[in-house]
């Protein structure tokens, strides 16, 4: 019998090794989700709200680099994923969007839940097309996943019900082709001309991002040859051990002074897989070498005096062999003893002994991460919490830890955490929220519960949006009513949603609390009850914005906040 639309594209999803699918259910999706309950490869997991389903796949892409898949029926449905899927496009992640669409006989008369979605998915896919006949869907199938692959990003295809449940004439050709990018050796030429730069410099400081993964000892090996050290993007801070020597820390608010200081007294920065979007951190004076597959990105963000198009490994293989080794460890020894005490500084802050009646943030980031498997996952959402995490957390080496990067959205991590856990139960997934994002998708938590997804998610409680808070201060404002609001008990929902939910408001409940969480089977939730005064760590911060906090503060004051 011959294969409808439906079953062969999750034939071919099967083929390149998709397990879930998310989303949910709606009756122009009827050929789909059928397709899928009559075979035993994909696992259907209908997800509480389609933002979850497209920010699950996302998660999964991010994790992996292989193929996440979400979808939406028609109108509402479908566009409900868009925003989730901006999680995929803005970290360069593939994932295939399906939505639904309205019978030939209806499109164009202003039909119940008629849309455009190519215009609406315009922005936020690599590709988008609607497949108007089933003889279209083959070849459609095969382009938009080698899109979604080859651009890294969403790839988005809309199926009309005529369409989706009729007889496919064909199969999905050169399936094998259909695969993540593979890495790009840069030309031989390039090299040699960046081994002469480095040998004519004397302090060299190399930061790495993302297009490092997967090459880090080759990052090491390098750094080492030249008595380097390395700073890294939040991004890429999973890639080595917190303790690592070389591993000298991050810049910005989610790093510090000693990574910020090295990329300034540096005479050479080697900027390796990395378009750190935060120019006022990065040298823009000709100091900086930028080695990326990407040939867009090249001197994108910092006046760059090099720029060599080629992944990261294959690169630093053809590189290290014939730089000629730097015996002067004067520049990496400054550098490791302003780390020293930059580490020193955070321990204290995470001291749960500060207070005897408030739990610190960074108590709270510290301790989680030091009871976390040392495999787990952390899905980090957006807001101080980023901060307190990329902070205080120290990372094992085999961690890994996913946020909403480029894309900087609140209540996202939940949805991610989701994809994540589906892809192994075992594993060790925490979602690490404030309460505002957590609130956001909160219905996502009975995904987790549904789908037995052990999810376990800390909300640092601070009845607020931190961040803004944090952002008007800064700027010398009273903080707004809007930046403050009540909030559930959200063990107490955790436990009406069936699971275990644990409470800390103290800092001598707080060890027994995170352990009974991640001792829980199932998903569960830990409310953490956290100082809403505590300001993050700020390298460098200039004197008129440390003075606006003061103002900001007794502004509230005289307002009766």
């Amino acid at each position: 019998m011959a294969k409808t639309v439906a079953d062969s594209l999750v034939a071919t999803l099967a083929d390149l090794g998709v397990r879930q699918i998310f989303g949910v259910v709606g009756d122009a999706l009827n050929p789909l989700t059928d397709a899928i309950r009559r075979q035993d490869v994909i696992e259907w997991i209908g997800v509480r709200h389609e933002e979850g389903a497209a920010l699950a796949a996302a998660g999964q892409a991010k994790l992996t680099g292989r193929l996440g898949v979400c979808c939406g029926t028609t109108g509402p449905g479908g566009n409900h994923l868009v925003a989730g899927l901006y999680e995929a496009r803005k970290d360069h992640a593939p994932v295939l969007a399906i939505s639904g669409g309205v019978p030939a006989e209806h499109r164009g008369t202003d039909y119940l839940q008629e849309d455009t979605p190519d215009l609406l998915f315009r922005d936020v896919s690599a590709y988008t097309q609607t497949v108007t006949a089933p003889e279209q869907a083959a070849p459609v199938f095969r382009q938009a996943i080698a899109e979604a692959y080859g651009q890294r990003g969403v790839a988005h295809l809309n199926l009309p019900p005529d369409v989706i449940g009729a007889k496919m004439p064909e199969a999905v050709a050169s399936v094998p082709t259909l695969r993540p990018r593979p890495q790009v050796s840069p030309d031989p030429a390039d090299i040699q001309l960046l081994a002469r730069e480095i040998d004519a410099a004397g302090k060299i400081a190399i930061f790495a991002g993302e297009g490092c993964r997967g090459a880090i000892e080759q990052v090491f090996t390098l750094a080492d040859r030249l008595n380097a050290p390395v700073v890294h993007t939040f991004r890429a801070k999973d890639m080595a051990a917190y303790d690592h020597p070389r591993w000298i820390g991050g810049v910005g608010l989610i790093g510090g002074a000693p990574g910020v200081d090295a990329l300034n007294d540096a005479d050479l920065v080697l900027m390796l897989g990395s378009d750190y979007p935060y120019t006022e951190f990065l040298p823009q004076d000709g100091r900086v070498i930028q080695i990326d597959e990407r040939a867009a990105v090249l001197g994108r963000r910092a006046a760059v005096r090099l720029g060599v198009v080629g992944s990261v490994g294959p690169a630093l293989n053809a590189l290290t062999p014939i730089v000629a080794a730097k015996t002067d460890t004067a520049f990496f020894d400054k550098a490791t003893k302003a780390r020293v005490e930059w580490d020193a500084m955070l321990d204290k802050r995470a001291d749960p002994a500060r207070s005897a009646d408030r739990i610190h943030p960074p108590a709270l980031g510290r301790m989680l991460g030091d009871m976390a498997a040392r495999d787990a996952v952390f899905v980090v959402d957006t807001g101080e919490i980023t901060l307190w995490s990329g902070n205080w957390l120290r990372q094992t080496g085999q961690q890994r830890i996913l946020a909403s990067f480029n894309n900087a959205a609140v209540g996202t991590a939940l949805g991610q955490a989701n994809g994540v856990s589906a892809l192994n139960r075992d594993r060790q997934v925490i979602a690490v929220c404030g309460d505002g994002g957590f609130t956001m998708q909160i219905g996502e938590f009975m995904t987790a519960v549904e789908h037995k997804l052990p999810v376990k998610v800390v909300v640092y409680n601070n009845s607020g949006w931190g961040l803004v808070d944090l952002e008007m201060n800064q700027a010398g404002l009273p903080a707004s009513s809007g930046a403050k609001f009540p909030n559930m008990d959200f063990a107490a929902f955790a436990r009406a949603c069936g699971v275990e939910g644990f409470t800390a408001r103290k800092p001598a409940e707080l060890a027994g609390a995170i352990a009974g969480l991640l001792a829980s089977p199932g998903p569960a939730v830990l409310d953490v009850f956290v100082d809403p005064d505590e300001l993050p760590t700020m390298p460098h911060i200039e004197p008129l914005k440390a003075a606006r906090f003061g103002i900001g503060k007794i502004r509230e004051i005289l307002l009766g906040g």
